[in-house]
């Protein structure tokens, strides 16, 4: 009966453990400044840390798994101190997931509890600790309140600094000097045919009917006429990386270099240019993980974009909370049209795209008051 126990205890133990290495783990995927980036910034900034205090928390947090998991596996202080720290974790866990769902009024998105590795929806996340509470609750029970070990706490606070030590070297914070540089803008045709064909493309100028108009109202007049065929003029918020973004029609698109999806975004795209050459040119912000895979980018969509590079946590920000790769955004002079991203209900669609691109000013008004 004592060896089942035994048996049992070791079983708990090495799953539950399995459970918080690969979630400290996963969070370092694919590369580890990418991943904790992201995850600070979908994760953290959600929860109203600041872009000072996440990349602290965020590594410290991902050692604080790594080091419960190993601690999991030995025998010191492990029924005084490591299983109910264990348990008082998932607990906040819980209690964060409860919240997000509560906040976001259903199951979607990815929690982030396996990184971009093993998506998990917040309720699979709230089941999988739940679960794993009921285990170490059953560990707590089933193992010895007294025992021959004679405890040594150094054990614990070696494992607990080194494993958060190996993050920050695996990771090292940037200075934030460094987070909002961006690459000077390439000296490129905005829309280069990879076919032999190059062509440039201004956005479609709406043309205004002349008609026989008295000398002193001449300047109403021609304002009128021109609000009633395209939005008036705003600032985006790209012209720092795109000076002329806010003029007439553009497309800006938000992509990682080594993405299959925005590869093939960016394909749709070329190939929707070469049926309809009075396409809105587009711009291209990339993400700076596999930078040097940009050419190969352009290569797979067969055209050539002028672009600019952002670090990885400006990127996330300036795609904006909760969206996700590729991104796609119609604007109007500087008035955003429509905004694709990501993969699931709003990934790209090529021919709804065409036809906001089609649709004036009238019918745009019609569904968007604020133009």
């Amino acid at each position: 009966m004592e060896n089942k126990k035994t048996y049992i205890a070791w079983a708990i133990r090495i799953i539950v453990a399995f459970l918080f290495i690969i979630s400290a783990i996963a969070k370092l995927y694919p590369s580890p400044y990418f991943a904790i980036s992201t995850f600070e910034v979908k994760q953290l900034y959600s929860l109203g840390f600041s872009e000072s205090i996440a990349p602290y928390f965020s590594r410290t947090l991902i050692g604080i798994e790594m080091a419960l998991g190993l601690l999991l596996l030995q025998n010191h202080w492990l029924r005084k101190f490591i299983i109910p720290a264990t348990i008082l974790l998932l607990a906040v866990f819980v209690g964060h997931l409860t919240y997000v769902t509560f906040l976001s009024g259903g199951n979607s998105g990815n929690c982030g509890c396996f990184g971009e590795l093993i998506p998990m929806t917040p309720i699979e996340a709230i089941i999988k600790n739940l679960v794993a509470i009921g285990l170490l609750a059953y560990l707590f029970t089933i193992l010895p309140k007294f025992d021959s070990i004679k405890h040594n706490f150094w054990i614990l606070t070696t494992v607990l600094f080194a494993s958060i030590l190996a993050i920050y070297m695996l990771a090292p914070i940037q200075p934030p000097a460094a987070k909002f540089t961006v690459s000077p803008i390439e000296e490129t045709v905005e829309d280069t045919i990879t076919d032999g064909n190059s062509i440039e493309i201004d956005s479609v100028k709406a043309e205004i009917p002349v008609t026989e108009i008295k000398k002193d109202s001449v300047a109403t007049s021609v304002k009128v006429e021109k609000e009633a065929v395209e939005p008036k003029k705003v600032k985006s918020g790209y012209a720092k990386f795109f000076p002329s973004i806010d003029k007439n029609k553009k497309i800006l698109g938000f992509f990682a270099p080594g993405c299959e999806h925005c590869i093939e975004t960016a394909k749709q795209l070329t190939e929707m240019r070469k049926k309809d050459p009075s396409l809105p040119p587009l711009s291209i912000l990339f993400m700076n993980e596999e930078a040097d895979l940009i050419p190969q980018f352009f290569e797979k969509a067969g055209a050539t974009y002028q672009y600019q590079v952002l670090e990885i946590i400006p990127f996330w920000t300036i795609l904006g909370s909760g969206k996700d790769t590729p991104g796609v955004k119609y604007l109007w002079n500087g008035n955003d049209i429509k905004f694709y991203w990501g993969i699931t209900d709003n990934k790209f669609n090529g021919s709804e795209f065409n036809q906001f691109i089609k649709k004036d000013y009238t019918e745009l008004k019609k569904t968007n008051p604020k133009l």
